[in-house]
């Protein structure tokens, strides 16, 4: 792009779930900025969705990588007719095309996209990734991109985990905030612990790049114990497949409490992170009486800019002030084994390896109410959820779904699968879960016109579509009965048509637009509007 380049996000940033898998380049808070091809190759993807990546391209190219271009506003050129023809053949928004790699090729500088703020995105700007030849996404930075930086990694906390049964530090036995002292130079330096037996300890970290506030990810992360390597953690690249691992090298209850992101430095079971370039005994320590020790964290951003901890270590074995914290309850899970609980009219299967380690859940029911633990610990495959609805009259029963109590009370839908008296539902959070009923269908509403008024002045037609609860399934818009295809953009609730599309050629036009939530409630809007061809 012909802008100076500014990042919002950076590669391996610790996201919700997930790793950043590129880089996110800041747009002027603007939309329709030209992109352009970096290299010669061939479109060998286009997905256009309505959440996620929205409008995604991705070129193959020859040495064999590919470039993905997310959050598009547009595609140019041949591209957008390609895409558009897909669209309107298949009636359709949302799609994902494969076309060959003679379709659409692509010279270096060549015009590819326009920079948006579709999908997921929380405010314009352009994802863009480069990944290798088994799709594993790289850091960009590495193939010569320069984005000032000249600040060094910010440090926003350090903890000290207890490991072994016999572990302590300062007394305790749990989790361990650790008061850091900034030095003269920079660096930071811990206040003396008193500790005894294993023990790991974890960093709060991010880096701060020229020209911008945001807290982006930073590139490496290497700890020593009295000078002695212990892991080295670097962002340079990881695969989609163990993305969500980063719930697992996270400390996931501390995140969920204080929304800081502590990354742990020791590898535990079930963490197979790549980023984790090598390891002494697993990252861990081992602390013994009477013996002084340093323990270190070096955290070193792309440039090179680095921050320093240390960390003096006393060991000492004393009297336990406060034990290990361990709340038991009547169901206890072995990570390694698929367990079925049935309470009340829920019945919950945890397949094997849904979580990291043996656990015990606090599970509870009350009338309609499933209490499903808290989302302080991860959930790493999919747990299924299934309600008993035969209390329930048989004309409301399509109109129920299992959802999760969102923050205000109220049920977020869970995708449900009804099969007699049974709903079922999968999820991956922790939290209430309640059988919650939909009775009302979809309101749509006219945003930039009026029925029966002369448009020809309009670009667009748009119109507002909501759902309160179970939210929208599908829609579909016509013009004089021909298919119109309209984008649908979810953070506005609206939909959009462009008259560039040249559907309609008469004067007089009816409009007739279909709307349905999640459980099938289905509203219908009719309208006529005149324009000037």
């Amino acid at each position: 792009m012909d802008i100076p380049l500014i990042l919002s996000g950076s590669f391996g940033e610790l996201r919700s779930n997930h790793f950043h898998s590129g880089l996110d380049i800041k747009t002027q808070q603007r939309e329709g900025i030209p992109i352009y091809a970096p290299a010669d190759g061939y479109v060998s993807r286009i997905k256009v969705s309505h959440y996620g990546y929205g409008k995604a391209l991705y070129i193959k190219h020859p040495n064999g990588y590919s470039t993905v271009y997310a959050h598009l506003q547009n595609y140019a050129g041949d591209i957008a007719n390609y895409v558009k023809e897909k669209q309107y053949n298949k009636e359709t928004y949302e799609i994902e095309l494969f076309p060959n790699a003679s379709a659409l090729k692509v010279n270096k500088g060549d015009l590819i996209a326009y920079s948006g703020n579709s999908g997921g995105s929380g405010g314009p700007h352009l994802h863009f990734e480069i990944r290798d030849g088994a799709s594993r996404p790289m850091n960009p930075m590495l193939f010569g991109i320069n984005v000032p930086d000249s600040k060094k990694p910010l440090i926003s906390s350090v903890i000290a985990y207890p490991i072994s049964d016999d572990a302590q530090i300062n007394n305790n036995q749990n989790p361990v905030k650790l008061r850091l002292i900034l030095q003269k130079d920079g660096s930071y330096k811990a206040e003396n612990i008193k500790a005894f037996g294993k023990l790991g300890f974890g960093v709060s970290t991010n880096d701060q790049l020229d020209g911008a506030s945001n807290k982006n990810g930073v590139y490496q992360i290497k700890t020593a114990f009295n000078g002695k390597e212990k892991i080295n953690i670097l962002f340079e690249k990881f695969s989609f497949a163990e993305t969500r691992y980063m719930n697992r090298y996270i400390d996931y209850g501390y995140w969920m409490t204080n929304k800081s992101r502590v990354q742990k430095l020791f590898r535990q079971a079930n963490n197979p992170l790549s980023i984790i370039k090598s390891e002494d005994t697993d990252g861990y320590i081992q602390i013994d009486e009477n013996f002084n020790s340093n323990y270190t964290i070096k955290v070193t951003d792309f440039e090179g800019n680095e921050t320093n901890i240390t960390i003096p270590i006393e060991g000492k074995k004393e009297e336990i002030i406060s034990p290990k914290e361990i709340n038991k309850t009547d169901d206890f899970i072995y990570a390694d084994q698929a367990t079925s609980i049935t309470k009340g009219k829920y019945s919950i299967y945890i397949p094997a390896n849904s979580l990291y380690e043996d656990t015990y859940l606090n599970i509870d029911i009350k009338g309609d109410t499933l209490h499903f633990h808290e989302d302080n610990i991860p959930i790493h495959k999919n747990i299924t959820v299934k309600a008993d609805i035969s209390n329930y009259k048989d004309t409301d029963k399509d109109k129920l779904f299992i959802g999760r109590l969102n923050y205000y009370g109220r049920p977020y839908y869970n995708t449900t699968y009804r099969k007699g008296d049974k709903l079922s539902a999968r999820t991956r959070t922790f939290g209430t879960y309640v059988i919650a009923t939909d009775i009302t269908g979809p309101t749509i509403k006219p945003v930039n016109f009026d029925d029966g008024k002369w448009i020809s002045s309009n670009k667009t037609l748009q119109i507002s579509i909501n759902d309160d609860l179970s939210g929208i399934s599908s829609y579909r818009a016509t013009i004089n009965g021909k298919f119109i295809l309209t984008e649908y953009d979810y953070k506005k609730d609206v939909l959009t048509y462009n008259f560039d599309d040249n559907v309609i050629s008469e004067t007089e036009n009816n409009l007739k637009v279909i709307v349905t939530d999640n459980v099938g409630n289905s509203t219908t809007f009719e309208a006529t509007f005149f324009r000037k061809q």
